[in-house]
């Protein structure tokens, strides 16, 4: 499947069960309502993934049971964060070979490389496979920062199609667009500012609360690209205190929250992570319960779609 990397792509949770074990049933009816919503493609094995605590073999049940149920409506795409090239390489090979359709592409984890050995990650894993990837920029929590200068290092390589911007640099968007124009594209990765993209060119949105809310993120999205601006503004209004349980260290407990109050999710996470408790669950519930209580009503979005 060609990847259009255009619309919003919500970075999933994994559930699990009391029992630490997944729960398939819970994860797709998130999966059913999010395509009901009017996703426009799915990212598995990010941070509110939990990726980095799953096995191997629960990584390819997800893939799996994810294929299953957006039935090619959708593309699935595949993040990888591992510590070494060899690794890196493998772990494409292996979505390929379990059937994704594309690749969110991590510097490398825990070694902090410098410009030219990241460059030279990207490149090794992009040769190993065709799928097409989109390359995350993240230097706030991941340390790295993929520059103008090591993009134009990957600009010829074909199946390096997209950038998933999350420096938080609104203006971060103006300058790929300038000097890329249409080669790459981008995909706002902090959802607090993707109104904010958006309006400076960005293509899409991979969100985190969509994961709770998809039929606001993707009315926002729509209204957004049809120039419905004053109404894509007054629902992120509503949605932005929802939004910054995003930027918090457990955002992954926040969303799972949020996914409780919403009826599509499960509040399990996988340890070292720990449920919220006391104060700091109070104070999250109240933002939840608050949202939920105010929820706004949508204008038909889905008609504004191509």
């Amino acid at each position: 499947m060609k990847i259009n990397w255009q619309g919003v792509f919500p970075a999933i949770t994994t559930k699990f069960d009391q029992n630490d074990n997944l729960d398939l049933d819970a994860f797709k009816k998130n999966l059913d309502v999010q395509i009901e919503a009017g996703i426009h493609g799915v990212i598995l094995g990010g941070t509110l993934g939990e990726a980095s605590t799953l096995t191997e073999e629960e990584k390819d049940q997800l893939i799996k049971c994810t294929l299953e149920v957006t039935d090619g409506k959708v593309p699935v795409v595949i993040n990888i964060a591992e510590q070494s090239t060899k690794g890196a390489v493998a772990a494409a090979k292996r979505a390929e070979s379990n059937g994704a359709h594309g690749l969110m592409l991590l510097p490398p984890m825990r070694y902090k490389a410098d410009d030219r050995e990241t460059v030279e990650y990207f490149k090794a894993v992009a040769a190993a496979t065709p799928l097409p990837i989109m390359i995350y920029n993240n230097p706030v929590d991941y340390k790295i920062e993929v520059t103008l200068e090591m993009f134009e290092e990957l600009a010829d390589i074909p199946n390096i199609e997209a950038i998933k911007e999350s420096t938080r640099e609104v203006t971060n968007v103006t300058r790929l667009k300038t000097k890329f124009g249409d080669r790459f594209a981008v995909l706002c990765g902090v959802d607090t500012l993707a109104i904010e993209t958006m309006v400076n060119g960005a293509d899409g949105w991979v969100g985190g609360l969509v994961c709770a809310f998809p039929a606001e993120t993707v009315a926002i999205y729509e209204l957004m690209k049809s120039g419905r601006i004053e109404e894509a503004v007054a629902i992120n209004r509503w949605f932005m205190p929802l939004l910054e349980l995003d930027l918090h260290p457990k955002l992954v407990q926040n969303i799972k929250l949020a996914e409780v109050a919403a009826g599509i999710g499960t509040e399990y996470v996988r340890a070292p992570r720990l449920p919220l408790i006391g104060k700091e669950r109070e104070e999250v519930l109240a933002i939840i319960d608050a949202g939920i209580r105010s929820r706004p009503t949508l204008p038909d979005y889905k008609a504004l779609a191509n």
